[in-house]
């Protein structure tokens, strides 16, 4: 019963989703019909207020432009109905603008509440902007107080937008406590005209701080949701809200300060054009927030930007030079609008203009995304790095340091392949958000990888990163082989020291346990031998049958010390070597280990398997150094013990060839139960394989333990002859 209850709640609730969903689509299109109509009513009435009360004397703070007179319109083309036409027409149009980005979100976005915030936000920020309004009510008690009200509504709708915006969630959480009493004093102050909750009635000063601490929280949390948060997508739909929010602000500060110069309020016609740029420009804001809203050709945005921060820095940058040529010039010459003074100042900025052009691009791209339009500039700068005396760590460093700048990366790292094995060899930065891999080639061979970290969360690279990055990775392709050269020289010769000291601490082992055995075990027994001949001597004539049992003691002694001696020559080299030669020596090893097991077989009972050994080799074999065939011999012996002991095989294939005489090949192969799992193949592996693997390395062959598909296992080890 209770899972029949829950299943029942959670059908209710997704029933009734759409229904509030419609309810509030609904609200949001009664709210913009009744303000759009609201709108559209007043137009007639604020025509009629321009025309009669405030374009000849000054009627409201709230008026579009200065007071004038008839004269001054009549000098300028214009008549009371023209110039009242004129503000209608541009405000109307900066109107319906905002009213048609409502109607293209609503209707692509309806289904997402964020996207009926927006339309909200843009009907009321369309509608109250202007003076239209708020003029054409004037006179009413109560529609006086509505462009309040839809001021009120379309604020609150609007930080709420921003702080929701992109993906829904509030961002830190902590900024609802922010927003919550800034809605109800907007609320308040709706509601409550004329008491001391009603904004109209605080300082500047107070309005001021409390519009600029919403302002600071709205920014705040944009940019700690671009930070931290966003994903790509997400983070490029704030870019364009940012674009479009920054540029038109900055753009209406610099608008605004011209409404103060003469030159304008005095010219009814330039006023016109300037109120018509100041509406034009806020009109960015519909725009990039709609592309925002429907993602709609998103990743266009930086160039964009770009451009925008180039030709904005361009233009300022015009204006200075050719007013300061201007201005200095006319001081130089004492006068003032002279036309050739005005032609020389236009000729030089033209000539500038390119020059200025090209450096302001390069600096906009390094700040912006990096060094992609001079890739020549970067691969000198890394020449001219290359060129001084450096160790093999600051080259690579050098190298990662220049991928880092010219791309404006976060992190860049190095990984360098060296005797298989992946080592980070240089580091610079900090991994900030997702890593990315890169191969470094060379003829040919991976060498190594380039590891960088995104600008941002989930971002792709560009073409432009690519084209770039990719040319910086062949310049480091020679470089990083450098440097492995280098380093595989190092280790060379570190191994040849750590060499030639084992060779040196063998020796000197073998020196000393030849001494010991010299002197701690032959010496004693030659010593008593020469008693017992003295003691013998003495008892012949007096004593003949002790004289015999001395003499017979001392045979006796003799021939084990013999023994000794002859087993201490074969840890040397094995006897048989120098009697029936390499071969004759592994043969008869073959014997004796398959009488071993045939013993085995006979005396268990457990043991059911029988071991045939084959040797595989040419008639003649070239002539081997000592080192050679005792390191053959060893081998062969040491993989043959391991095949008794735990290949459990029937089968053993012994394989010796010789290459071109310049290396001697072994093979012993096994169709027994293979290597254990814990054993890797051509791992060091156990004592005898470790035995092996030394004996070949000593040398300065090389050796494999393989795993056969077919099972069994495989042994093989190359000697050098020469």
């Amino acid at each position: 019963m209770p899972e029949l209850r829950t299943i029942a709640v959670k059908t209710q609730s997704r029933k009734n989703k759409p229904n509030r969903l419609r309810s509030l689509q609904g609200l949001v299109f009664l709210f913009s019909l009744i303000t759009i109509v609201f709108f559209l009513h007043n137009i007639p009435d604020y025509f009629h207020t321009l025309r009669s009360e405030c374009i000849l004397q000054s009627c409201s703070s709230l008026a579009p432009a200065p007071p004038t007179t008839l004269e001054t319109l009549r000098e300028y083309g214009l008549t009371l109905e023209t110039y009242s036409f004129w503000f209608v027409s541009i405000e109307s149009i900066f109107a319906f603008l905002f009213y048609l980005a409502a109607v293209s979100v609503f209707i692509k976005n309806r289904r997402e509440w964020i996207g009926l915030l927006a339309v909200i936000a843009l009907v009321s920020y369309g509608t109250t902007f202007t003076s239209l309004v708020y003029l054409g009510s004037e006179g009413s008690p109560f529609w006086s107080q509505v462009p309040e009200v839809i001021a009120g509504v379309g604020r609150i709708a609007l930080f709420l937008f921003l702080l929701l915006f992109p993906n829904g969630r509030m961002i830190p959480r902590w900024t609802i406590f922010i927003f919550i009493p800034f809605s109800l004093i907007q609320l308040a102050s709706v509601m409550l005209p004329g008491t001391m909750f009603d904004l109209l009635y605080w300082s500047s000063n107070g309005r001021l701080i409390y519009y600029l601490t919403m302002i600071i929280v709205t920014i705040y949390s944009q940019i700690f949701r671009y930070r931290k948060i966003s994903t790509s997508v997400e983070r490029q739909q704030t870019k364009w809200v940012v674009f479009g929010v920054t540029i038109s602000f900055l753009s209406s500060i610099i608008i605004s300060g011209f409404f103060v110069y003469p030159v304008f309020t005095d010219n009814p016609v330039a006023y016109i054009y300037l109120s018509a740029s100041l509406y034009a420009v806020v009109s960015i804001i519909p725009l990039t927030l709609t592309m925002a809203i429907l993602r709609h050709r998103l990743w266009d945005i930086d160039p964009l930007v770009n451009r925008t921060i180039l030709y904005g820095i361009l233009t300022l940058s015009i204006i200075l030079l050719y007013s300061v040529l201007v201005l200095y010039l006319s001081s130089l010459f004492k006068t003032e609008g002279n036309f050739i003074i005005s032609l020389f100042a236009t000729a030089i900025v033209a000539i500038l203009f390119s020059p200025i052009k090209e450096r302001l691009q390069r600096v906009v791209n390094l700040v912006m995304k990096g060094r992609h339009d001079d890739p020549y500039a970067v691969l000198k700068e890394l020449g001219n790095y290359l060129v001084k005396p450096l160790a093999p760590e600051e080259v690579l460093k050098v190298v990662a340091e220049t991928i880092k700048d010219a791309l404006r990366l976060p992190y860049v790292g190095i990984l360098i392949r060296v005797n298989d094995m992946e080592k980070l060899a240089a580091v610079t930065g900090k991994v900030v958000f997702d890593e990315h891999f890169f191969p470094i080639v060379n003829g040919g061979e991976e060498l190594g990888r380039v590891m960088v970290s995104s600008r941002s969360p989930e971002e792709a690279f560009s073409s432009e990163d690519m084209r770039l990055l990719n040319v910086l990775l062949q310049q480091s392709g020679p470089i990083v082989q450098n440097v492995k050269m280098t380093w595989g020289m190092q280790l060379l010769a570190h191994d040849l020291q750590e060499s030639r000291e084992k060779l040196v601490l063998a020796r000197e082992e073998e020196r000393l346990q030849m001494r010991r055995n010299l002197h701690d075990d032959l010496a004693p027994r030659l010593l008593s031998l020469s008693f017992n001949v003295a003691a013998a001597e003495q008892y012949i004539k007096k004593c003949p049958d002790q004289a015999i049992k001395l003499l017979g003691d001392l045979r006796s002694v003799i021939r084990t010390t013999v023994d000794e001696i002859r087993t201490m020559v074969h840890d040397l080299r094995p006897p048989t070597l120098d009697e029936f030669g390499l071969l004759g020596a592994i043969r008869a090893r073959m014997e004796d280990v398959q009488k071993t097991v045939a013993q085995e077989e006979e005396g268990t009972s457990t043991c059911t398997y029988s071991l045939q050994i084959k040797l595989n080799a040419p008639e003649q074999l070239p002539d081997l150094p000592a080192a050679i065939e005792v390191a053959a011999y060893r081998i062969i012996t040491e993989a043959l013990v391991n095949v008794v002991k735990h290949a459990k095989a029937s089968q053993c294939v012994i394989n010796i060839t010789s290459n071109s005489g310049d290396s001697f090949i072994i093979e012993v192969t096994d169709d027994g139960i293979g290597l254990p799992a814990h054993i890797k193949p051509s791992g060091s592996g156990g004592i005898g394989l470790k035995s092996i693997r030394e004996r070949t390395e000593e040398l300065g062959g090389r050796c494999i333990f393989e795993k056969i598909e077919t099972g069994g296992t495989q042994v093989k080890a190359w000697l050098p002859i020469s």
